[in-house]
C-alpha cells in the first residue's frame, strides 16, 4: 500500500473512532422518555375510560418510536397503523385526519400516502407540542373508530401541556 493510501486509511479510522466516542445530547425540542410515558399512559387511561382497545405509539422529534403499548386483545393489525399514524403526524406536523382531507382524489397531495414506506392519512395521529408550542414528537392511536382514535390521541397529546 502506498503512503497516500495509508494516510487515507488512518484519517478515516481516526474520524470513525472520534465519531463513535462522541456523546450526542438530546436536542431541546425532543420528547423525553418521561414525557412519552406520561402521554402514553394518559391516552391509555382515556381508552380504558371509553372501553376501547387500541394500540398507542409515541415517536420523538425525529419520528423514531419512543414508547408503545398494545392493550390486551387489541387488533394486531393496528400495531403498524398506530406507529405509522404517529410517524405521519410528525413527518408533516399535522393531524393525520387533516392530511387525509388533502390526499383525496383531486386533492393537492393525492397519493402522498404511498411515500415514506406508507403513510396513514386518516384520524388518530397528532403532533405533540411542549408548553412553548414546539413540536417534540407525535402520537398515533389505532383500534377504535376514527373518532375514538382521534379523541384518545388528543387526550395523550394534551396531557403534558395541561
Amino acid at each position: 500500500m502506498n503512503l497516500f493510501k495509508q494516510i487515507k486509511v488512518w484519517v478515516v479510522a481516526l474520524a470513525l473512532t472520534t465519531m463513535s466516542t462522541t456523546t450526542y445530547a438530546q436536542i431541546t425540542n425532543d420528547i423525553s422518555h418521561d414525557e412519552a410515558f406520561e402521554i402514553l399512559l394518559a391516552a391509555k387511561k382515556n381508552a380504558e375510560d371509553s372501553n376501547v382497545l387500541v394500540n398507542i405509539a409515541v415517536v420523538d422529534a425525529g419520528a423514531n418510536l419512543k414508547a408503545f403499548i398494545r392493550m390486551d386483545d387489541s387488533f394486531l393489525g393496528s400495531i403498524d397503523v398506530a406507529i405509522k399514524k404517529a410517524k405521519t403526524a410528525r413527518y408533516f406536523d399535522i393531524d393525520t385526519g387533516k392530511l387525509g382531507e388533502l390526499t383525496q382524489p383531486g386533492g393537492i397531495i393525492y397519493n402522498i400516502e404511498h411515500s415514506n414506506d406508507g403513510l396513514m392519512t386518516f384520524p388518530g395521529g397528532l403532533p405533540i407540542k411542549n408548553k412553548d408550542g414546539k413540536i417534540i414528537g407525535a402520537i398515533g392511536v389505532s383500534g377504535g373508530t376514527i373518532e375514538q382514535d382521534r379523541a384518545i390521541a388528543t387526550a395523550g397529546a394534551k396531557s403534558i401541556v395541561d
